[in-house]
């Protein structure tokens, strides 16, 4: 095995096609519905607010799906992103376990989201497209697709949960910089935002409220489209980016993962580190826990039913098989902002229900406390959603310490946390709230999941 601490692999080794994980399932995907005929949902259906390339990438049953040259040279900003190996953090922990994280905090944005923005304005720029509309919780997805519209040329409008808005000023600020124009969720600019607010005007808003007036905007102006930076296959598939390059970077080490370990808010950063090792399981040829970790404050995977539900909060979406804790569920005003969704990716949640990932859910605490000693030992310091695979990182190598086991642990590093200190001093002065599962309210939105279809 090298010594080396950072693998970098050169620009020839950038993916040249996507992984579609479809295929490789033991069982095909439970297609979406229309919620008025329960019936599977035509791909006509879907052309009001997606580019058809993007629609036949959602449904496409293609092992690879070649990424084009125009993607490719923006991913070379950035791309191959290193995989570095956490060895102070090793030390303070006193463990026998090698911890390795992908670094996709090196992206102009900071994190990983430009991997499918930049193909999404790519395929709506082609199609003659002239706006983008969006939502974002965090602001990593809406800084990235303001970021990727910049570059080819589209207006964007996002639609930022207004928690986070509040939280993050500096994200808004680099939307702002990139040209992207952005409201705090919800907002009297649609019909479904005066809603929410006539009901309650104090609201903080949620991924599922803002994804509505999104889809919203895109489905009642010609020229907009509407890009979502998780939970469908094709976000998912154009992350598989990071899973692809971190194969080669533990080949290149002579090590293969034991345990595999990413956050999950609606699934793109997990799905794209995991896909391709889960496709290898799948297989037969490699053995590895993979761990999605998500907050005990949202627990949609490890507490939410399989059922189909919306993916919005006003349900203007199709109906989606996945794990949900209810699409009117308001989560707490956590600062992992991009944990806060009431679903999860339709792939993830199958993967979980067939056994091949173990989700976990942690309290925010706990993962400022790993944050915290990661930055001091490894030096980045991490984004809030990122915390959470490095909780369940150190836990890892903290059970190897206790048994001897000298275990290959890889996580993602979704992102940095430059623009969350003010959580940072929340969390350093000792006023992070630890939020409670709110049973009583997931119940009451459990309690208006569509009445069909009512299951699998």
């Amino acid at each position: 095995m090298s010594s080396e601490s950072k693998v970098l692999l050169p620009e020839k080794d950038l993916p040249e096609a996507w992984f579609n994980i479809i295929p490789r399932l033991p069982r095909p995907p439970a297609p979406p519905l229309d919620p008025r005929t329960g019936e599977p949902v035509k791909p006509e259906a879907l052309l009001r607010i997606f580019p058809r390339a993007l629609i036949e990438q959602e449904m496409s049953s293609e092992p690879w799906i070649e990424i084009p040259e125009e993607v490719r040279a923006v991913y070379r900003l950035w791309r191959p992103t290193p995989l570095r190996r956490a060895r102070n953090l090793e030390k303070a922990l006193k463990t026998p376990a090698r911890i390795y994280y992908k670094d996709e905090s090196v992206s102009p944005p900071g994190s990983h989201k430009p991997n499918t923005a930049v193909a999404q304005a790519y395929y709506n720029r082609k199609e003659g497209i002239r706006r983008l509309a969006t939502e974002t919780g965090a602001g990593q997805w809406g800084s990235s697709l303001a970021f990727a519209c910049q570059l080819f040329g589209l207006e964007c409008t996002v639609y930022m949960v207004r928690v986070s808005y509040q939280q993050k000023p500096y994200r808004r600020t680099l939307m702002h910089i990139w040209g992207a124009e952005v409201y705090p969720s919800p907002t009297d600019r649609t019909e479904a935002g005066r809603r929410i607010l006539s009901e309650n005007p104090e609201t903080t808003g949620s991924l599922g409220i803002a994804i509505s007036e999104a889809v919203e905007d895109a489905a009642t102006h010609e020229d907009t489209n509407y890009a979502l930076g998780s939970v469908l296959n094709h976000v998912l598939l154009h992350q598989t980016v990071i899973g692809l390059e971190t194969q080669r970077q533990l080949a290149l080490l002579g090590e293969k993962p034991d345990i595999l370990i990413a956050c999950v808010g609606g699934g793109s950063n997990f799905g794209g580190f995991t896909f391709p090792f889960i496709g290898e399981i799948l297989e037969g040829r490699l053995s590895a826990e993979v761990i999605a970790v998500e907050p005990t404050s949202c627990p949609t995977l490890t507490k939410g039913v399989y059922r189909y539900d919306y993916g919005d909060t006003a349900g203007l979406t199709p109906l989606l098989l996945m794990h949900t804790l209810g699409h009117t569920f308001e989560p707490p005003g956590i600062h992992a902002g991009g944990l806060r969704y009431h679903g999860d990716a339709p792939l993830v949640c199958q993967l979980v229900e067939e056994g091949i990932v173990k989700p976990r859910a942690y309290p925010q605490n706990p993962c400022f406390e790993a944050a915290v000693l990661f930055a001091r030992t490894e030096g980045v310091i991490p984004a809030p959603e990122t915390s959470h695979a490095i909780r369940a990182a150190i836990d890892e190598a903290l059970r190897c310490r206790e048994t001897g086991e000298e275990k290959v642990i890889v996580f993602n590093f979704s992102g940095h946390g430059h623009f969350d200190l003010a959580a940072y001093d929340d969390y350093l002065e000792g006023k992070l709230e630890d939020y409670e599962y709110p049973e009583e309210k997931i119940r009451e939105a459990l309690a208006k999941l569509p009445k069909f279809p009512t299951g699998i």
